[in-house]
């Protein structure tokens, strides 16, 4: 017998005896792993590398292939007919109108077959860009897409009626009556008849001016002078109403019928549309302070005429449109104003200023010293004298000098 077999306890090839550590290892200590193989390390990773490249070759190339598939696929073809059509039949295009617009019109009167064919063409055409002009087109119906695109951009098709920025009622009158062919005086006659069907706000007191919005409008053979006007004065609701011009108003002390007023002013007296908001703050400057205005363009309309010679006699003209005998607006708008008249009137700039006169034209000065307004108006005569301007022009600038401005509406 051996001492191991002397010795009390389990032997170690016995069943739950402890592992016989290896020599030179501590008993308990746990086996270090094996540091890995940089070379089996390398050669996976170049493997992965291997297979992303593929996946993204092979991607690619299915995505050119869609791609060219897609690009090989004709758009579906959109319904439309053949020729110049038949019949009459008169479209509008209002101001502002896009193909999409243009093109259901086309289609609800039997011009051409479907929008998409129309859209279709006049994308397709660089010489429909822009082109289409608000109007009333005679066209025939069961058109080609091309053959009514070809009637729409040809300006001379367009039976429109314009109004110009700053024109005055009477001005609209006369171009109503000879668009439509009606004896002299026939529109006037028509507003003042049917003013309550002009859909005019109360505060307008029953009076056109200022609500006749300036823009093109479609003329067709039944349209009538009322029908036009109460177009313009449709529009000109729309124009104040997206603004807010109201509560503008309220905020600047004044009625929404004396922001018209204003802006009407404004359309008349400024040289340019930059000068606008710095015009619109003269008048509110002036207002603030209980000046007379002494606008000319007011004078202007009190006498039916557009000139920038206004004498010291016209400066005592008896009406209430004279602002340099009474303070405060004139009792009505004394022109249709456009946007631009409209938004310096809602929007005026800062500033002092009490004086402006336009020395010559795109040179208006705005100053709130009445020594240097005079100083600009001597400038005004001289160049007005160097022109050729007669002598009583320039006595008429002077005798402005103490007012807002020096000269009035072209």
């Amino acid at each position: 017998m051996t001492d191991l077999d002397l010795t009390p306890g389990l032997s170690p090839g016995h069943l739950g005896a402890p592992a016989v550590e290896p020599e030179g290892r501590p008993p308990g200590a746990h086996r270090r792993p094996e540091p890995p193989d940089p070379h089996r390390w390398r050669n996976g990773l170049a493997c992965l590398l291997t297979a992303l490249s593929l996946i993204a070759v092979l991607g690619g190339a299915g995505l050119a292939a869609f791609s060219w598939i897609q690009g090989q696929r004709k758009p579906p073809a959109a319904a439309d007919f053949a020729g110049a059509g038949s019949g009459s039949v008169q479209v509008s295009v209002a101001e502002g109108a896009g193909l999409s617009q243009i093109a259901s019109a086309l289609v609800r009167n039997g011009v051409v077959a479907s929008s998409l064919a129309f859209t279709r063409a006049a994308k397709g055409s660089a010489a429909a860009a822009g082109r289409i002009q608000p109007g009333t087109y005679t066209l025939k119906q069961k058109m080609s897409a091309a053959a009514a695109l070809a009637v729409l951009i040809d300006p001379a098709n367009a039976n429109g009626l314009t109004i110009p920025e700053g024109w005055r009622g009477s001005q609209i009158y006369a171009a109503i009556d000879k668009k439509l062919q009606l004896p002299e005086g026939t529109t006037e006659q028509a507003a003042k008849d049917q003013v309550a069907e002009l859909g005019l706000p109360e505060g307008a007191g029953g009076v056109p001016e200022g609500y006749l919005f300036p823009a093109t409008y479609s003329v067709t053979d039944d349209t009538g002078a009322v029908d036009l006007l109460k177009q313009m004065v449709e529009r000109a609701g729309k124009e104040y109403a997206r603004d807010d011009a109201e509560v503008v108003a309220t905020n600047l002390g004044q009625s929404l019928y004396g922001l018209v007023t204003i802006a009407s002013m404004v359309q008349g007296e400024a040289d340019n549309t930059e000068d606008m908001a710095k015009v619109a703050r003269v008048i509110y400057n002036r207002l603030a302070k209980n000046m007379p205005l002494q606008l000319d363009s007011t004078i202007n309309y009190a006498l039916g005429r557009s000139t920038l010679n206004t004498s010291v006699t016209d400066t005592r003209l008896d009406s209430p449109y004279n602002t340099y005998k009474h303070a405060g607006l004139p009792p009505t708008p004394i022109s249709n104003p456009g946007r631009q008249a409209i938004m310096a009137a809602i929007d005026p700039a800062q500033g002092d200023w009490l004086y402006f006169v336009t020395v010559k034209p795109g040179d208006t000065r705005f100053t709130d010293s009445f020594e240097v307004q005079q100083k600009n108006v001597a400038e005004f005569n001289a160049n007005r004298a160097a022109t050729g301007a007669s002598a009583a022009a320039s006595a008429s600038a002077s005798a402005a000098a103490s007012g807002a401005a020096a000269t009035p509406a072209p």
